[in-house]
C-alpha cells in the first residue's frame, strides 16, 4: 500500500532534489485540474452541438475552452478558473438554448 504520510523537504535523502521534487508535484496537480476542466468544456460543447444542433456555438465553445485552458496555465493565480468560467456558459448554453 502507498505511503500517504508527506515527508519534509528535510527527509529527502541529500542526493534527492526535494524542492524541485514539490515544485514538479504542484505543477502536475495544477496541469491536472486546467485540463480536466478544459476537457469537461469539451464534453459540453459536445453536448450543446448534439442536444441543441447549435455546432457553431460548440466550436467556439471548444476554441474559448482552448483559450481559457491557455490563459490558466499562464497564470497560476488564475489557474482552474478561466476554463471554470466556460464551463459555467456553457452549461448555461445548454440549459436555457
Amino acid at each position: 500500500m502507498a505511503d500517504i504520510n508527506h515527508a519534509s523537504d528535510a527527509a529527502y535523502s541529500p542526493e534527492m532534489d526535494g524542492p524541485t521534487h514539490e515544485a514538479t508535484y504542484r505543477g502536475f496537480v495544477r496541469f491536472v485540474e486546467i485540463a480536466s476542466m478544459v476537457v469537461i468544456c469539451w464534453v459540453l460543447s459536445l453536448a450543446v452541438g448534439g442536444v441543441r444542433e447549435a455546432w457553431i456555438t460548440a466550436i467556439v465553445g471548444v476554441v474559448l475552452s482552448a483559450v481559457a485552458g491557455a490563459i490558466g496555465a499562464l497564470s497560476p493565480a488564475i489557474g482552474w478558473r478561466a476554463p471554470a468560467a466556460v464551463v459555467v456558459l456553457l452549461g448555461l448554453l445548454l440549459a436555457f438554448y
